[in-house]
């Protein structure tokens, strides 16, 4: 399956240190840039979570937060360290003594003192632990909600592509009508000059038009590039680099078959198809 680079996932425990709330969401990005926003007791965290996460992810800019709100039984045991404390005091002492119109530590302020608690009320083994597994739940969660969002964009392209290989497919019996016309008006022209009609001139007239506007090759090229756009997509897995590629290919063959174009018709089925190649490049870009 292939994976869209949008995900959401949100997952809770009860601990021994309160509620923990882990949430996980990205969005589209060139390459894999993770983001953290994690408690100051957790913060040694990050390095395992970090690894976790590239294990499993390629491309996207990931925001991972995690964050705890503490039980009343967690709060019961937090005891204010009177050394910190008296170490914060004389701190602010010190610097309201220097600098007068300093603002001193607000309450709040002072009970997120890294210590001023003491030492941790909790073990580091179990903190790792439960987020451990938190992150498990979290991770299938948030790869489920990205292959679901990457098979809905995988039906719009199939989508498009079959309306593109409809318009191809309308351009091929063009190009006869488009000869047997100019070949009426290139005699036409040569009666009306009163010029002689001579076969090998008006051959020889017919086989550059006909050179000038043949599409067969980019008519091939569009629906191979196609195909192999089906072949990965069937295939699966972490695509959308070379899918990307292919609409920069395809739209070339667009454009050229748009430039060769002598026909009001053709030129309008030229620019329908770049119309869907970018509509495609645009979901492309969602696409891990």
């Amino acid at each position: 399956m292939i994976a869209s680079m949008t995900g959401f996932a949100s997952v809770s425990r009860e601990t021994e240190i309160g509620s923990i709330l882990l949430e996980i969401r990205s969005l589209n990005h060139r390459y894999l840039d993770v983001q953290f926003r994690l408690p100051d007791e957790l913060k040694f965290l990050e390095p395992v979570i970090r690894e976790k996460l590239a294990s499993e992810l390629s491309r996207g800019k990931v925001d991972c937060r995690l964050s705890v709100n503490a039980s009343e039984e967690s709060e019961t045991r937090r005891i204010i360290d009177e050394a910190v404390l008296a170490k914060l005091a004389g701190l602010n002492s010190q610097v309201r003594e220097k600098i007068p119109e300093a603002v001193s530590l607000s309450v709040a302020e002072i009970l997120k003192w890294p210590g001023i608690f003491g030492k941790e009320t909790f073990s580091r083994e179990n903190a790792q632990r439960e987020v451990g597994e938190l992150l498990d739940i979290a991770m299938a969660d948030f790869s489920a909600t990205r292959k679901r969002e990457g098979e809905k964009l995988k039906a719009i392209l199939l989508s498009r592509m079959a309306e593109i290989r409809k318009k191809i497919a309308l351009v091929s019996p063009r190009i006869p009508e488009l000869i047997a016309s100019f070949q009426g008006k290139l005699v036409s022209r040569l009666k009306a000059a009163m010029v002689d009609l001579d076969d090998e001139r008006i051959r020889q007239e017919l086989t550059l038009f006909a050179g000038k506007i043949d599409v067969d090759e980019e008519l091939s090229r569009l629906a191979a590039h196609l195909d192999e756009m089906e072949r990965i997509l069937e295939k699966g897995g972490v695509v959308g680099k070379r899918l990307d590629f292919l609409m920069q290919e395809l739209n070339r063959e667009a454009n050229t078959l748009g430039s060769k174009s002598v026909d009001l018709e053709v030129s309008r089925i030229a620019m329908e198809i770049k119309v869907l190649i970018e509509q495609m490049r645009e979901q492309i870009q969602n696409i891990e």
